[in-house]
């Protein structure tokens, strides 16, 4: 008896044992009914316990679920893309003629307005270039003033040449009549022979005079236009030296390097008392008009055509939203306009998504935003 009795009492107090474990360590009793293959407690009460947990939970997930699903139905009416950068035609400023730099009234990153003074070169040789063309100028209009008076004194020449061939030609024809009576008188026996002989000789002198005369008219004509065309040369000559005058005044001009638009000025390399020749760069110049290149993918234009709404995020100002719309799309990827575009004809092909440039214009730029070439963006651009 002693020895079932004994045997019994580990039996007898096992089950004590799993029934006070609950109340000491619930999840080990879990553990050992899992073990034991007791089914675990339903879990609606479980969620009766704890009801205000599950239901916030139940609460968030709802939430989460109708926010997916909008932000879903939102986003896929949009074309994103992180390969997009702002652009511009940036441009160096060079003077155009050579001289020593005399001021530079700008500094790095400065904004300027169109019309406002980059640099200045020093002038006097040129104004001295200036002075040298007025005075060719001054001499060739001398020149035309002395050729037209010689023009003109020899129109009074000709004038005068061509009286003195009308009076010998009047003379002629006296002679000629003198002779035609003499020889008629002296025909018919009431002449003398001398008479005869003295009329033939005014005769033959007065045809070499009226000869004489008509060469003088001859050869005066020629001599003015000799003189006309030594006109039309002082007058080219004229026209020759107005043009290195205008051109002497354009280099004077051109000491003064000013903007051609608004901008800003960016590496400046410029200094007051430097030596720069014709077409030397003294600075690097952004215009104000930029705008974004946004690299997309070929399958993401489907649906893109100028004028669609881009919300814009620049990565140097994250927390700014700015709108553009599509300017344009580029008829071509950017590998086909590169320095060594791909030759696809030669060698095995692997197709790759190519990417095309889509230009996007800003509405407005904010003034606050200093933004430049090559600032990384993201646009978003509505599709659908």
């Amino acid at each position: 008896m002693d020895a079932q009795t004994r045997e019994r009492r580990p039996s007898a107090e096992q089950p004590q044992r799993t029934k006070e474990a609950p109340r000491t360590n619930p999840d080990r009793s879990r553990d050992v009914k899992e073990q034991s293959g007791e089914p675990a407690p339903p879990l609606r009460p479980r969620l009766r316990q704890h009801w205000l947990l599950a239901t916030v939970g139940a609460i968030v997930l709802i939430a989460a679920l109708v926010g997916g699903l909008l932000c879903w139905l939102e986003v896929r009416h949009y074309e994103s893309t992180d390969d997009a950068f702002v652009a511009s035609r940036s441009f160096s400023v060079a003077s155009k003629v050579g001289g020593y730099v005399t001021d530079i009234p700008v500094t790095d990153n400065q904004h300027v307005n169109a019309g406002d003074l980059l640099a200045k070169l020093d002038e006097r040789d040129y104004r001295i270039a200036i002075d040298q063309t007025n005075a060719q100028v001054a001499a060739a209009k001398a020149n035309i003033a002395n050729v037209g008076a010689q023009i003109d004194s020899q129109q009074e020449q000709i004038k005068q040449a061509q009286a003195q061939l009308e009076q010998a030609q009047a003379q002629l024809q006296f002679s000629q009549e003198e002779f035609a009576r003499a020889q008629d008188l002296a025909e018919k026996g009431a002449g003398t022979v001398q008479r005869q002989q003295q009329t033939r000789s005014d005769l033959q002198a007065q045809q070499a005079n009226t000869e004489r005369a008509k060469t003088a008219v001859t050869a005066a004509q020629l001599s003015i236009k000799s003189l006309q065309a030594q006109l039309e040369g002082a007058k080219a000559q004229l026209g020759q030296s107005q043009a290195q005058l205008d051109q002497a005044k354009l280099n004077l001009q051109y000491t003064s390097v000013v903007a051609a638009q608004s901008g800003r000025v960016v590496k400046l390399s410029g200094a007051k008392g430097t030596f720069v020749t014709a077409g030397q760069s003294l600075m690097m110049f952004v215009p104000d008009q930029v705008w974004i290149v946004a690299n997309y993918k070929e399958t993401q234009l489907n649906d893109m055509r100028p004028g669609q709404p881009v919300e814009i995020r620049i990565d140097a100002y994250p927390g700014r939203k700015l709108t553009g719309h599509v300017d344009s799309v580029q008829p071509g990827s950017g590998t086909a306009f590169s320095l060594l575009p791909a030759e696809n004809a030669t060698g095995n092909y692997v197709k790759v998504v190519q990417r095309v440039p889509v230009k996007i214009v800003v509405d407005n730029w904010p003034p606050d935003l200093p933004v430049g070439p090559g600032m990384s963006v993201v646009p978003w651009t509505r599709v659908r």
